[in-house]
């Protein structure tokens, strides 16, 4: 069963609660997303550690119900 990228976006921002989230459908089949996740506590994390934290917050969905994410972190900028 496919899953639906408001589910994508409120499980990232129930763990990262200042992250701006904007995700892409990329297949239209709700299996292949991109994701942008831009959050103040990235700072001074390395990308795999950004991640590392997104990945977590989805809860064990990826390569299940969530079959692709292509995933982009960052900090805010100014």
């Amino acid at each position: 069963m496919p899953m639906d990228a408001r589910d994508i976006e409120s499980m990232i921002k129930a763990a990262i609660p200042d992250a701006d989230v904007t995700i892409r459908d990329l297949a239209g089949d709700g299996d292949h997303y991109a994701a942008t996740v831009i959050s103040e506590s990235f700072r001074g994390k390395s990308r795999v550690q950004q991640h590392q934290i997104v990945y977590q917050s989805l809860k064990g969905q990826m390569g299940g119900v969530l079959h692709a994410l292509a995933l982009q972190t960052g900090v805010p900028e100014g």
